[in-house]
C-alpha cells in the first residue's frame, strides 16, 4: 500500500497537468471558535461587525476557502480562476450575502475569473473578468491579517473587493515610485449586472522610500435617479467615495497603518420633518499594526471608527425611520489578539473582537459587544 500512494499522487498530478496543463493550484481556509461574551439586545445584528447571535451563542465556522488556479497562457497572457465558500457571510453583518445553499450547506462562487495581457504597452497590464477593485487591495495586504478580519471599507460594504469590469494598471515612474489602477466595471460585486449603470475607480500609489508607501483612492458609482416624494421630481442618487491609506512596516519586525474614507450619496437622507432628501455622508478610518516578539509570535492590534451619517438628522428616529436611525448610529471597533505561526503554512490566533455604539437620540445608552475568538489560518496548497 505504500509504495501505490506515490505512484496514485503522480498519476493526479498527471492527469491535472493534461487537463489544465503548467498553471498552478493554491489554496488557503480560515476560521474560528468563537462565543459571545455579552450582545445587548437593544443592537440589531444587522447593524454589528462583530458575529451575529445573542449573549453567550457560540459556534465553529469556516469564514474562507480559497482554491485558486493561476495559468500562464503565453509569455503575454496570464489568467485567474478563483473559487470561494463562505460560511460566515450567512451568519455575520452588516456584510451578510447568505453564501449558502437552501439546505443550509455552505455554497461556493466564483471570485476571480480575469485574464490579464501583461506589458499591453510598457509598464502597465490590461485586465478583463471578475477582478479585485482598486479600492482597498493594498491597505489589506499591508494590515497583513485579513484571517483576522476585512479592511474597513470591506467590512462595511463601502465598496466591494471585486467587480466584473476592464482594469488597466502599471506603473507612472520607470522605478515604481508612483503607480495608477483605474477601473471601468458593472459596480454589481461578484453579483450579476442588472441595470445599465457603471462604477468608475481610480487609485494612484506612492512608495517615496522602501518601507513607506500611500494610496490615493477616487470611485464614482453611477445610480438611477430617485424619486423626490416632497417634489414630485427625480434626483440623482450616485455616490463619490474617496480613501487615503499611509503605510510603513519593517519586515518580520513591525508594521502600522493608518485608512480613512468619505462617500457621500446624493439624496440618500429623507428627513420627514424638514420633508426634504440631502445627501447622506459617511466616513470611517482604521488604525493597524503588529509586533513580532519573535518571528513566530506576533502582537496584533487594530482600531476603526465608523460613523454611516455625518448628519445627526439621520440618526433621529423622529426624522427618519428608527430602523434607519439606529443603522447611521456611529461605533468604534477594536481588534486585539496573538498570531503564532506554528508551522510556515499555519497559524492560531486568539483574538478578542470589542465593538461600542453611539447613544441613540432620546433611546438608552447600548452596551458593548465583546466575542472571544481562536481563530485558525492555514494554507493547504
Amino acid at each position: 500500500m505504500k509504495k501505490t500512494l506515490p505512484i496514485i499522487a503522480s498519476l493526479i498530478l498527471l492527469s491535472s497537468t493534461a487537463i489544465f496543463g503548467q498553471g498552478k493550484f493554491s489554496g488557503y481556509m480560515f476560521g474560528d471558535y468563537y462565543y459571545n461574551v455579552y450582545r445587548d439586545p437593544k443592537i440589531g445584528s444587522s447593524n454589528i461587525a462583530s458575529p451575529a447571535g445573542t449573549t453567550a451563542y457560540q459556534a465553529f465556522q469556516l469564514r474562507r476557502i480559497y482554491f485558486t488556479y493561476d495559468n500562464d497562457i503565453s509569455d503575454q497572457f496570464t489568467t485567474r480562476f478563483r473559487l470561494e465558500a463562505d460560511q460566515a457571510a450567512a451568519t455575520s453583518a452588516p456584510t451578510s450575502s447568505g453564501d449558502v445553499l437552501p439546505s443550509g450547506k455552505v455554497a461556493v462562487f466564483v471570485k476571480d475569473a480575469y485574464l490579464m495581457w501583461k506589458n499591453v504597452f510598457s509598464g502597465s497590464n490590461l485586465l478583463f473578468g471578475v477582478q479585485p477593485t482598486p479600492a482597498y487591495d493594498v491597505s489589506e495586504a499591508a494590515w497583513g491579517y485579513r484571517s483576522l478580519e476585512k479592511t474597513i471599507m470591506d467590512l462595511r460594504g463601502i465598496v466591494s473587493s471585486r467587480d466584473l469590469g476592464i482594469s488597466l494598471k502599471g506603473k507612472i515612474t520607470g522605478d515604481g515610485m508612483i503607480n495608477y489602477w483605474a477601473m471601468f466595471a458593472n459596480g454589481s460585486g461578484n453579483n450579476v449586472e442588472t441595470d445599465k449603470y457603471k462604477r468608475y475607480y481610480a487609485h494612484i500609489q506612492i512608495k517615496p522610500v522602501t518601507n513607506l508607501q500611500a494610496t490615493l483612492y477616487v470611485d464614482y458609482k453611477d445610480m438611477a435617479n430617485i424619486l423626490n416624494s416632497y417634489t414630485k421630481s427625480t434626483v440623482s442618487n450616485s455616490a463619490v467615495t474617496t480613501a487615503l491609506f499611509l503605510g510603513y512596516s519593517e519586515p518580520f519586525s513591525y508594521n502600522i497603518g493608518v485608512e480613512a474614507f468619505l462617500q457621500s450619496t446624493s439624496n440618500a437622507l429623507k428627513d420627514t420633518v424638514a420633508k426634504s432628501f440631502s445627501s447622506k455622508s459617511t466616513m470611517g478610518f482604521s488604525l493597524f499594526g503588529s509586533y513580532n516578539i519573535i518571528p513566530e509570535l506576533a502582537i496584533v492590534a487594530r482600531y476603526d471608527n465608523f460613523n454611516p451619517s455625518t448628519d445627526d438628522k439621520g440618526k433621529d428616529p423622529v426624522a427618519v425611520t428608527a430602523a434607519v436611525a439606529n443603522g447611521n448610529l456611529s461605533r468604534n471597533y477594536v481588534i486585539a489578539g496573538l498570531s503564532w505561526k506554528v508551522d510556515k503554512n499555519v497559524s492560531i490566533m486568539p483574538n478578542i473582537l470589542y465593538e461600542t455604539y453611539e447613544t441613540p437620540k432620546g433611546g438608552k445608552a447600548i452596551d458593548a459587544s465583546t466575542t472571544a475568538r481562536l481563530t485558525f489560518y492555514y494554507v493547504f496548497l
